[in-house]
């Protein structure tokens, strides 16, 4: 790395990426946080949400603050660490979202400099699994005019997201020997009858956020290919463009009493605030929006693609995250006047 020119947001963004930090993991990233603030005059809040898993809150002292820089501590697996070329920046998080998380921080520093102080950072867990640590954050009591969330929109502010519908699936059969399948009752049987009937199904779509469509992301059973399979698990995620109870109600509909349906998140189309001179755009991600309870109002931007996101080349262009620092000041300039 050392051949190639660096600048402090590069360097902050290395430093977080190299902290492994998959969901369930994040102590390491919220204690580096903490220290990375404290220093700097924030008082930092460890506020936790399971065991070894705090989100991180941080105001000025005897500020309550009006505007709050949010992104999640969490990635998805696997781990890999940063490297560099002359132009991009790669690592796991390297858009998804520590580099934003480091603009963000940076974009701060800026503000302090111009005497602002009614502005705080909140850091969460869990958001690629449950939105866990949104949901506890809502115990903190926060109430900010307005929510800027660092996720990779391509440098474009997100004026609707896509909701989520994520399922767990399970079947319980009998174990039986395969020469005798009679004997037994095969779990895995009725879970692909149902995964079946999913695919196929006309599910709805809408004129902005266009189709509804299903990932069936995990899907488990079997002990061995010569024992019928007492048991199955799945999980499913929609990408909701109209109402996930409907959709809930649909999938229950199509289960009966074959297949046990339990819910792990969900929430429908999320509606996000814009501003004048900002290109936007319509997401199909998810974020943790939804789950803050507040009357404010929300923004989601970020540099970096999140077509790079969750895959093994994830990345950000070195000029989109140094930009970022700036576009990150401005958007709370703009929304603190």
């Amino acid at each position: 790395m050392s051949s190639h020119s660096s600048s402090a947001v590069v360097d902050l963004a290395t430093t977080l990426i190299d902290i492994e930090s998959i969901s369930g993991n994040e102590q390491a990233m919220a204690d580096f946080l903490a220290d990375y603030l404290r220093p700097r005059g924030w008082e930092v809040q460890y506020q936790l949400v399971a065991e070894g898993r705090p989100n991180i809150y941080a105001h000025r002292p005897g500020c309550r603050p009006r505007l709050i820089y949010n992104s999640h501590i969490d990635t998805v697996p696997p781990y890999f660490p940063a490297r560099r070329d002359e132009t991009t920046l790669y690592g796991r998080g390297a858009c998804d979202t520590k580099s934003l998380i480091a603009a963000q921080l940076l974009a701060g520093e800026k503000l302090l400099a111009e005497g602002r102080e009614d502005f705080g950072y909140l850091y969460v867990v869990g958001e690629e699994v449950d939105h866990i640590g949104m949901i506890k954050a809502n115990e903190l009591g926060l109430s900010p005019q307005f929510l800027i969330v660092g996720e990779p929109t391509e440098s474009k502010l997100a004026r609707r997201q896509k909701g989520i519908l994520k399922l767990k699936l399970t079947t319980q059969g009998k174990a039986a020997h395969s020469g005798y399948p009679h004997t037994g009752i095969n779990a895995l049987d009725p879970m692909l009858d149902l995964l079946e009937r999913i695919r196929r199904h006309p599910w709805p779509s809408e004129a902005q956020l266009g189709e509804t469509t299903v990932n069936i992301g995990v899907l488990r059973s079997g002990r061995a290919a010569n024992v019928v399979p007492d048991e199955a698990y799945a999980e499913v995620l929609f990408r909701v463009v109209t109402h996930q109870a409907e959709l809930l109600e649909e999938v229950r509909t199509m289960a009966g009493d074959a297949v046990e349906v339990s819910v792990i998140a969900s929430n429908d189309p999320t509606e996000l605030s814009t501003l004048d001179g900002y290109e936007t755009s319509v997401v199909s991600f998810n974020t943790d929006i939804p789950y803050l309870k507040f009357d404010g109002r929300a923004f989601l931007w970020g540099a970096g693609s999140i077509m790079d996101a969750h895959t093994a080349r994830e990345q950000i262009e070195i000029a989109d995250l140094e930009a970022a620092v700036d576009i990150y000041a401005e958007l709370a300039r703009t929304c603190l006047g």
